[in-house]
């Protein structure tokens, strides 16, 4: 990184740095724990019947924790995706269900930004679209720090709920949805755009903000003309404000569709793995009378609804993601080595 010529050479030595370093860290414990067992089976079929005892006893000690290191190595020299290390864009919109669909969006929005604040992450609200009863129609907020895209990511998709909403009178159980998107925020290193091919249209802002939200031209509208995607932003009192987080979103969202492209031309060799991205699938039901959360994409339950919907609890489900994802690729992996 010394050796970097210019600003963006250091992003990227540094991104790649942080990505091999954990890897070197292992593969060297895993050197020395080999070199180890060499030297403690040497010793115990020496002549030194006391020490040779010794021997024995860490040996057979690093003979079992040898392949723990090799199994962690191995998951770590998985192909990993370019974006995991990127912070992310989230989108947290309410689906059917009318009002109840909006209050939940906003419990889904809320968990979010617990778990943000416990894995010590920035969060910064982009835009809102406030529902009349609660909640939200919906939000946007950018989530900054290491590796959120690698946590996040599976979170895309349908969201269901199933509870009694205070309005029910006969306490009957409504199903609603609110849907999440997660688009990694590339460094502008990742997306350059070109100025020419942005329409930039400035207009008054509608809406609670404050004197002077409707009577300057704050509000901003980018149109990305080679493919007709359209970002608003209306949320700060400065134009300049709102054109800065608006180019923030369509970055991300031109990078997600770069991404989509990609993707699809490799579906048949990621055909399977959890968290394709889809939206269109229902990916988690939390069911309120039965205090139950269960991702319909590994069959996982857990009795622990109010944990989880605080934020506090959602960890354990990311993990179990996490987990389930590298199991499948490195059986992948293992599979092709052995074809």
């Amino acid at each position: 990184m010394s050796n970097a010529a210019s600003s963006e050479d250091i992003i990227r030595l540094s991104k790649e740095h942080g990505e091999l370093r954990p890897v070197a860290e292992v593969a060297r414990r895993l050197a020395t724990v080999r070199k180890q067992i060499v030297e403690l089976k040497e010793l115990a079929e020496g002549d030194d019947d006391e020490l040779a005892v010794m021997a024995q006893g860490e040996f057979a000690e690093l003979r079992k924790l040898a392949p723990a290191i090799e199994h962690e190595l191995q998951l770590l020299l998985l192909p990993r995706d370019k974006a995991d290390s990127s912070s992310v864009i989230l989108e947290v919109r309410a689906g059917t269900g009318g009002d109840e669909a909006a209050l939940f969006a906003g419990d889904l929005f809320r968990m979010y930004q617990r778990f943000s604040m416990l894995q010590g992450w920035r969060m910064e609200i982009l835009s809102q679209s406030e529902a009349e009863v609660g909640g939200y129609k919906e939000i946007q907020a950018s989530i900054a720090g290491d590796n959120v895209y690698a946590s996040m990511k599976f979170e895309s998709g349908v969201h269901r709920v199933q509870r009694v909403p205070s309005t029910e009178t006969q306490g009957r159980i409504h199903t609603s949805a609110a849907t999440v998107a997660i688009l990694p925020e590339p460094e502008e290193v990742d997306i350059v755009i070109n100025e020419n091919d942005l329409r930039i249209d400035v207009f008054r802002a509608s809406g609670p903000g404050g004197q002077s939200v409707n009577t300057t031209d704050s509000a901003v509208r980018i149109t990305h003309l080679p493919t007709g995607i359209v970002v608003s932003q209306q949320d700060e009192k400065s134009q300049h404000k709102n054109r800065a987080k608006a180019m923030k979103v369509l970055r991300a969202r031109l990078y997600e569709a770069e991404r989509a492209r990609a993707d699809a031309e490799r579906a048949e060799a990621r055909r399977g793995m959890v968290g394709s991205g889809d939206r269109s699938e229902r990916i988690r039901t939390y069911n309120f009378p039965q205090s139950r959360v269960t991702d319909h994409r590994i069959n996982l339950t857990l009795y622990k609804l109010d944990e989880i919907i605080a934020g506090d609890g959602l960890g354990e489900v990311v993990d179990a993601l996490i987990a389930e994802d590298r199991a499948d690729r490195l059986a992948a992996m293992q599979a092709d080595a052995s074809a």
